[in-house]
């Protein structure tokens, strides 16, 4: 009996492990270029963790467990509750601003759909301890950043920002008392998911007053910072969250990156612990999830029992990207197939040894080297065999080795050199490392 993979996981054979490295890699190289440094934690945790962060109600949307001990342990469908609790482990010792970054494998026990599935990979960028747009500016030039790298223009995507701040503002501006917000919140973050009458009944069910209401959707659909300049009128004490907006785009145009983000009020984000500045990216066309979202949880650490320390971040998981990437074309013109630089091939059965001798040496000067493990088929099918590993070039073991020679041919070219056995290596020059 075959046994398929568990419904809503992936199976990674070489070349979808290519990809999957080649899209991680990525990540990597973009943080490091950024002034990120990388960090981890453990798979799981214990499950009141999560609690804290989403409420109860994440306890049927993740995979939780008892160990032996009793004790109620989760396994992680994020990692930024493990970073709230590493930092607040060392705040007093971490020098500031914090800025990592990670490349979690998680988990959510959630019914698999395109771009949604039980197991995945993030790539998540934080930074703590800075109280300043330009913090939420650098996250979104990062991500941005990486989008360019992997072949991703401004044709392709568009960074979609808002700031519940600002919402927050603007709702408590029509009279809507603070408590009251976060169920709006809730709502407002459905609208582009849900039908425009089962929105219109759920707002309805929230505010009863229908001037607000009215406003409320002129305000959700307001597109770019000139209009909100039109449309906004807010106290003083409240002006801030409006300023705080128009910064950050004047930095994100500084930074080169103004032509990928526009002001969408509609984006709200669903988690509670959000309290500034909001973006998810998008392809062009909407007819994707979100490639990635983040913005400002200012409260999260003292939620962890931690200080009351600003923070900015932004997740973005690997399987919204792929679908995208691979509508795009992008996979075949990026990621590299597999390349083997020798191949030891054996021409005459009675030099064997030093087919092992030389690929063990090649492997000791850090190149990539094979050989075949039936030797005694032939010189032609082992030929076929170099050829389908990719290999670059053929070392050819034969009776030229008795003079010290070796049969080098080039694989691309089909052009072959006899070279003597001491010159091939002191040619190579490259040592381990």
């Amino acid at each position: 009996m075959k046994i398929p993979p568990v419904k809503g996981t992936r199976d990674f054979y070489p070349p979808e492990m290519a990809v999957r490295n080649w899209i991680i890699d990525g990540w990597k190289k973009v943080s490091l270029r950024n002034g990120f440094e990388e960090y981890d934690g453990p798979i799981f945790e214990y499950l009141k963790m999560f609690q804290i962060k989403s409420g109860d109600e994440i306890v049927e949307q993740l995979f939780s467990l008892k160990d032996r001990g009793g004790r109620e342990l989760a396994l992680r469908p994020e990692i930024t509750p493990t970073l709230a609790r590493m930092v607040n482990q060392r705040i007093n010792s971490l020098p500031k601003p914090i800025k990592w970054f990670s490349v979690p494998r998680l988990f959510r026990a959630e019914r698999p759909q395109k771009g949604r599935l039980r197991e995945f990979f993030q790539w998540n960028i934080d930074i703590i301890g800075v109280d300043d747009v330009l913090a939420d500016a650098e996250v979104i030039f990062a991500t941005i950043d990486y989008l360019r790298e992997v072949g991703l223009s401004r044709e392709d995507i568009k960074v979609k920002i808002s700031s519940r701040k600002l919402l927050a503002a603007f709702l408590k501006s029509l009279g809507i008392p603070k408590e009251r917000l976060e169920p709006i919140f809730a709502v407002l973050d459905k609208k582009s998911r849900v039908p425009p009458d089962t929105f219109s009944q759920m707002l309805d069910e929230q505010i009863p007053d229908k001037d607000k209401i009215r406003k409320i959707l002129e305000f959700m659909s307001l597109t770019s910072i000139p209009e909100l300049d039109d449309f906004i009128k807010l106290p003083d004490e409240e002006f801030y969250a409006y300023n705080e907006i128009k910064i950050l785009f004047t930095n994100l145009s500084f930074m080169g990156v103004g032509d990928f983000c526009v002001f969408d009020p509609t984006i709200v984000r669903g988690l509670a612990y959000y309290t500034g500045i909001v973006f998810e990216v998008h392809d062009v066309t909407d007819n994707l999830r979100a490639i990635c979202g983040g913005g400002r949880f200012d409260n999260l650490l003292r939620d962890f029992g931690g200080p009351l320390i600003p923070a900015t971040g932004m997740g973005m998981g690997d399987c919204v990207l792929e679908i995208l990437l691979r509508e795009k074309g992008l996979f075949d013109k990026k990621v590299s197939k597999r390349e083997l630089e020798y191949f030891v091939a054996l021409a005459d059965r009675v030099f064997s040894k030093r087919v092992y001798e030389i690929t063990a040496e090649l492997r000791r000067r850090n190149f990539s080297a094979n050989f075949s493990y039936k030797p005694l088929s032939g010189l032609a099918k082992q030929l076929k065999e170099a050829s389908t590993q990719n290999a670059k070039k053929c070392i050819i073991v034969g009776s030229e080795i008795e003079n010290d020679q070796l049969v080098v041919k080039n694989m691309a070219t089909g052009e072959q050199e006899l070279v003597d056995y001491d010159e091939f290596w002191s040619r190579l020059g490259r040592q381990p490392g």
